[in-house]
């Protein structure tokens, strides 16, 4: 049986997705601007509904390596955005991906927040060493969300989605839990404590059995 997660920071919290969050999961992959800078195409409603009911699905998976939230305000529980972890196939690696927020909804300006909170369920109860994330090399202005995050440099791949048309670069940003359990803040820290009550990913899960769904794949958007 899935146990809801719910993480609650200063501004916003993160949740599991639910059936009613398919309205504000098809606004965001059908966006134009939302999803100018994201790893995947802008999606048709159609494909955006085959996403968000894919992701659904994989909830219940075991063990589980795609992890998908919503973001809400503090105190309002309408999906102002979203935020994944993808957990790798080697050592105790996740990705950090699809981070969107909605520029209407209660999360607006606490993205960097929410970000860190899904950081901190996979340092802590997911027991990862190393988490990454990436954005393409012309979104200038997620530079200052990883860096915010207590992400540092490390490289940039070339060509590694190709979206609108053309090839994009993806300049990537890596934290370890070792240094960043340092700089956590103290709703972060109590995220990092569950771990003494959770059942920790394993490294040697084994090899993804499917795909990524399009919308778990995308980087970080903004």
């Amino acid at each position: 049986m899935t146990t809801d997660v719910v993480l609650t920071g200063d501004h916003v919290r993160l949740r599991e997705l639910r059936a009613s969050d398919a309205a504000a999961h098809r606004r965001i992959y059908t966006h134009p601007v939302l999803t100018r800078y994201l790893g995947v195409e802008r999606m048709t409603p159609e494909a955006a509904d085959a996403a968000f009911e894919a992701t659904l699905r994989r909830r219940d998976e075991h063990p589980r390596r795609r992890h998908v939230f919503a973001v809400t305000g503090r105190d309002d529980d309408t999906m102002a955005g979203c935020v994944g972890l993808l957990v790798e196939d080697f050592g105790r690696n996740a990705m950090l991906t699809g981070l969107v927020v909605l520029p209407d909804g209660a999360a607006r300006g606490h993205g960097t927040e929410a970000g860190r909170l899904a950081m901190a369920y996979g340092f802590g109860p997911l027991g990862m060493h190393r988490i990454w994330a990436g954005h393409r090399h012309d979104h200038r202005r997620m530079r200052e969300v990883m860096l915010a995050g207590d992400m540092h440099p490390e490289a940039t791949l070339r060509e590694l989605f190709h979206t609108q048309g053309t090839w994009h670069d993806v300049v990537t940003y890596a934290a370890l839990a070792p240094r960043w359990r340092l700089t956590a803040r103290p709703h972060e820290r109590e995220i990092l404590d569950l771990a003494d009550g959770a059942d920790t990913v394993r490294s040697d899960m084994g090899p993804l059995s499917s795909p990524v769904p399009l919308a778990e794949a995308a980087l970080a958007g903004g």
